[in-house]
């Protein structure tokens, strides 16, 4: 079978050059003689896999060495709790900003370990937009001040990062890294987890700044920042093969021309599927136009039954994963960095002649 253009949400698409050196790789590491998955994380073969992404990741993401960057386990879920036990006592202020599933579940997190508060939420039209943050809406007090930098349920993102004055922010970047080129340098954390723009499922990465890094006898360890990077991530036994193909994702993007050209594309990218919505009466966006991802593009047919028949003809005609998140529902078409043009193209003629032949 030919392989299909895959619009998931995550885990998402791979580039065919990095899946053809895993192929390689997969049976004997660079003629060792043994694979990739049976490499032993204690050896000269892991160092240089993880210190050659931890390397590239700073470069691309114009950060220096008043960074950190780790590749841990848990997902990103894990560090909704992490980073307030790492960054807050109990009766601490900490901030957050609701626009979609995965900032509320950081929020519900964040609330166990701290005084959290949400200072703003676009909940009121079901996380449509991105609502405005002004400096003043910041108590300076705060530990930090959180935001998912971008919603793959519901479709937006942060073109404009908020100002938060002395507090740290924090950003959930598990689907908009090194795809829009932000500056990294206003945010105190990053994180997120690799498999949507980074590599396969299995792998969670955080970029913190040094002076947020604090010791704290009373976490446990495999929660503390502190001694995970002391441990240049090797603390314990790291995702070995998850790190391995975000390393080599990382050269894929550096090949493409770093973070400047891959926002770039995925703004082309982008804009030929909203132009069609936008100038369509069959099909509509659900996002404010300011506040739309360039990574996931949501809408809806005039009706749920054509929704279904959508998805099921799609993938026919060899496009899956095209069904809307279960929070969101209607359609989504995740453009992370991996799909092609040919993907997007190919997507767009489809929906042109589902438009055609399902005219209400």
């Amino acid at each position: 079978m030919d392989r299909v253009f895959n619009y998931s949400a995550g885990p998402s698409c791979l580039p065919i050059e990095v899946l053809e050196e895993v192929k390689r790789d997969l049976l004997n590491y660079k003629n060792k003689g043994f694979s990739v998955l049976e490499m032993n994380h204690r050896t000269e073969d892991y160092y240089e896999i993880n210190d050659e992404a931890n390397s590239l990741m700073k470069e691309l993401l114009k950060v220096g060495d008043d960074y950190q960057v780790l590749f841990l386990q848990g997902g990103g879920y894990t560090q909704f709790s992490t980073f307030p036990i790492n960054l807050a006592e109990s009766d601490d202020l900490t901030l957050y900003v609701k626009t979609g599933n995965f900032s509320t579940k950081a929020y519900n997190e964040g609330k166990k370990f701290t005084n959290a508060k949400v200072i703003a939420t676009s909940e009121d039209k079901n996380f449509s937009y991105i609502p405005k943050i002004t400096k003043d809406m910041v108590d300076q007090n705060a530990k930090y001040l959180h935001i998912c930098v971008n919603n793959t349920a519901f479709g937006t993102c942060y073109n404009t990062l908020p100002d938060t004055g002395d507090v740290p922010l924090i950003g959930d970047m598990s689907s908009i890294i090194l795809a829009k080129n932000y500056d990294i340098k206003k945010f105190g954390m990053i994180y997120g987890g690799v498999q949507k723009n980074l590599g396969a499922a299995g792998a969670t990465f955080v970029v913190i700044k040094n002076d947020l890094i604090k010791e704290n006898d009373k976490i446990a360890s495999m929660s503390s920042y502190k001694i995970l990077a002391d441990g240049k991530s090797i603390f314990n036994t790291p995702p070995v093969f998850s790190v391995y193909i975000v390393g080599l994702m990382l050269k894929w993007v550096k090949k493409q021309g770093g973070v400047e050209s891959l926002d770039k594309i995925a703004k082309e990218k982008s804009k030929i599927i909203y132009d069609l919505i936008d100038n369509s009466k069959f099909y509509k966006g659900t996002a404010n136009v300011y506040d739309r991802s360039p990574m996931n593009v949501t809408f809806l047919t005039p009706s749920e039954d054509l929704d279904i028949k959508f998805v099921k003809e799609a993938k026919e005609n060899g496009m899956i994963n095209l069904k809307g998140h279960k929070a969101a529902g209607g359609l989504r078409a995740s453009l992370y960095n991996a799909m092609p043009l040919e993907g997007v193209n190919k997507l767009k003629e489809f929906m042109n002649k589902f438009e055609r032949d399902n005219k209400v």
